[in-house]
């Protein structure tokens, strides 16, 4: 796609609008991205807008033009402002670029391109082959874009999930005191905002040690939600008993095993719960054919919080992406670690970050890092 030089002026403001509705779409495209779409007339009036809605129902460039014409606007010869290439592949719904051909628009602008093999390119294609002028956006659109859709953008280019792990820690390490207390280490701001973080994920993974020690509910409060992401539970023996809060609360539970355990897997079914078994020639979980497995069940973005093991197990696997890490201004001593690493001899072996974000949240500090390349 071609960009204008002085574009940027003219285009800021719609799409920055159009990534504020992509935004609004956290939480309910699950497995589909986070697509928002603006339409301008010829005359410069702002006439429809939109996000794309619950897999299976409109993307954002339909209910953008629904919105036109409920308002009685007509949209030929306009301007589309999409932050993701428009589809062109029939899936549950039909391809948005031929909705927009349909519709008459003289131009789209576009803030990042979709990296969907089944697309990548041929929505562009198809529209500049009906006429319609088809523009890039600035880089900054671009960016936004796709990190907002970083879930998505990993699963079609790398075949699996964005995995973020989080934490709250004191400021020497510890989540927990040696008898394994950890409530509260952060203040109720902290906990608050890992819960918007919760939203945006696909998923949340924990491990048997942890539904065991702490019963967690391991779902969505205190921000609204269309649906409550998927929760998968590693537990390499099913040992989560059936009272277990999390298969208490309502949405969908994946438990993980390393063997099978046909008793025990049919009572978590009667339950609700689905039950995958991965198993590894050790007799674990095989967490890198996880990872390809939940790519193939459309999971875009795993959200982990879990005990020092499995931390230590994903980061040694290399499949923590994201670190996200609320520090509280204590210091514990002796405790309970964020990941029970194995002891390094030299520095040359270390897993290395790069802070991405850092910000105070409350009384504490939300530290965002990704694993270097």
């Amino acid at each position: 796609m071609t960009r204008s030089p002085s574009g940027k002026e003219d285009w800021a403001l719609p799409m920055r609008r159009a990534l504020a509705l992509a935004e609004m779409a956290v939480g309910l495209t699950e497995p589909n991205p986070r697509v928002g779409c603006v339409l301008v007339s010829a005359d410069g009036q702002w006439i429809g807008e939109g996000h794309t809605q619950a897999a299976g129902s409109a993307h954002a460039e339909v209910m953008a033009l629904r919105d036109a014409q409920a308002k009685g606007h007509s949209v030929e010869g306009a301007t589309a402002y999409v932050t993701l290439e428009p589809c062109s592949h029939y899936g549950r719904t039909p391809p948005c670029c031929d909705a927009l051909i349909a519709a008459k628009v003289a131009r789209v602008v576009v803030a990042a391109g979709d990296p969907n093999p089944q697309v990548n390119g041929r929505g562009v294609e198809r529209m500049r082959a009906a006429g319609i002028d088809v523009m890039a956006a600035d880089g900054d659109a671009e960016a936004a874009s796709r990190e907002l859709n970083i879930g998505f953008f990993s699963r079609m280019q790398r075949g699996r999930p964005w995995i973020r792990l989080k934490a709250a820690a004191s400021l020497d390490g510890r989540t927990a005191l040696e008898n394994g207390v950890s409530q509260w280490i952060t203040g109720e701001s902290a906990r608050h905002d890992g819960h918007a973080w919760r939203k945006r994920a696909s998923a949340l993974m924990t491990g048997s040690g942890t539904v065991l020690a702490d019963n967690p509910r391991l779902d969505v409060r205190g921000h609204p939600i269309a649906r409550q992401p998927l929760r998968i539970v590693l537990d390499s023996c099913l040992q989560t008993p059936p009272d277990a809060q999390l298969l208490r609360v309502g949405g969908p539970v994946l438990f993980v095993a390393s063997r099978p355990e046909p008793s025990r897997e049919a009572a978590l079914r009667d339950l609700g719960a689905d039950v995958l078994t991965q198993p590894s020639s050790e007799g674990r979980i095989d967490l890198p054919a996880l990872m390809d497995e939940l790519g193939r069940r459309g999971i875009n973005e795993i959200h982990v919080e879990a005990g020092a093991r499995l931390n230590a197990s994903l980061l040694q696997h290399d499949l923590v992406d994201e670190l996200l890490v609320y520090l509280a201004p204590m210091l514990l001593g002796p405790g309970r670690g964020i990941a029970a690493l194995s002891p390094l001899h030299e520095l040359s072996g270390v897993r290395r970050f790069s802070f991405h974000g850092a910000q105070t949240v409350g009384e504490d500090v939300r530290l965002i890092l990704r694993r270097q390349a």
